[in-house]
């Protein structure tokens, strides 16, 4: 099968990598040709996968007609705000009876929609949500690692299993489109909320806590959006929410540590390459909160932080001394 990655990202290049070694023809489009021409040269990706050396049968391209042409299934990877103007560009090239994977976690400020939905807004193909607990630096060099892949029509969603699934990189399939794409976009944000807690000296005790009662802000979340419960449940859910909250390669919780240690957002952002999904991302969920009638305590708490409204501890402090109730 003949595949397009688009977006030269540290996930879009394990992507690249995975459907090479199932023996797939591989394409991988950037938005920078300097990146691409020293990916050539190099045969690593520097910038964004470090240490991870690539075959010459992987080939790079910025052009967007190269990287279109006779593909059997495109594969999106690019930062949530660069998503649907990159849908936009490619959106002319992609023909209706390619397989479409959208592999980006995160939500559309524009119509606070998940990424699928913007896709579908540009597209006539057929669109799958590919998920999970994935550090690409990790899936890239072979370690063990599961994810699922979700699309409605469940004949579409196995086929598209296949293209992924070798003996390092196990995928399930989910017919549970939005809930797949929700947690891993919202998981973001608690991410931050468990680095921040990290950042200030807190213990394990605080973590868990995070994690749990986050994960019951996801999961409220995506119940109001028309998600399943037990997708939460699984490893667009739990499992990826586990691992972005508690790994050294994961840039929100490093992203929380530093703001929880005293450091500016605004040069946390500035000095990351790679996009910290969560900062954007609290911003929609707040937004979808107030559509929904919800209350997100951790969520709201860390986007009053993000925003230099409250500092850290105070942010705590005011989680443990809101009025009691009943788990749920």
């Amino acid at each position: 099968m003949n595949a397009t990655i688009i977006g030269d990202g540290g996930w879009g290049t394990a992507l690249a990598l995975i459907l090479n070694k199932n023996r797939h023809h591989v394409k991988v489009w950037g938005p920078f040709n300097e990146n691409i021409k020293r990916i050539k040269s190099l045969k690593e990706n520097k910038s964004f996968l470090p240490g991870v050396k690539i075959p010459h049968s992987i080939k790079w391209t910025s052009d967007v007609i190269e990287a279109s042409m006779n593909s059997d299934i495109f594969v999106i990877v690019v930062p949530s705000k660069f998503y649907r103007k990159t849908i936009e560009i490619f959106s002319p090239h992609i023909p209706n009876d390619s397989f479409f994977v959208s592999a980006t976690k995160g939500l559309d400020a524009k119509t606070l929609s998940t990424m699928s939905s913007v896709a579908e807004e540009y597209l006539n193909s057929s669109i799958s949500v590919l998920s999970g607990p994935s550090h690409a630096e990790e899936a890239a060099k072979e370690i063990p690692s599961a994810v699922v892949v979700a699309n409605k029509d469940q004949i579409v969603a196995e086929k598209i299993q296949k293209v992924f699934m070798n003996d390092c990189f196990r995928v399930y399939t989910s017919n549970d489109v939005i809930g797949v794409e929700l947690g891993g976009a919202l998981k973001n944000i608690i991410a931050i909320a468990a680095g921040i807690s990290d950042g200030l000296g807190y213990g394990d005790n605080t973590k868990a806590a995070l994690m749990t009662r986050g994960l019951s802000e996801i999961t409220r979340l995506g119940i109001n959006m028309g998600s399943q419960i037990d997708t939460f449940s699984g490893l667009s859910g739990i499992g990826d929410l586990m691992v972005t909250c508690m790994s050294e390669h994961s840039r929100n919780r490093n992203a929380g540590e530093r703001i929880g240690k005293g450091e500016l957002l605004d040069n946390i952002i500035d000095k990351n390459l790679m996009a910290i999904e969560g900062v954007d991302n609290c911003h929609i969920a707040i937004k979808l909160a107030s559509k929904y009638k919800i209350n997100l305590p951790i969520i709201n708490q860390v986007s009053l932080v993000i925003k230099n409204k409250v500092n850290p501890k105070d942010a705590m402090k005011d989680l443990m001394n809101r009025e009691p109730c009943s788990e749920d």
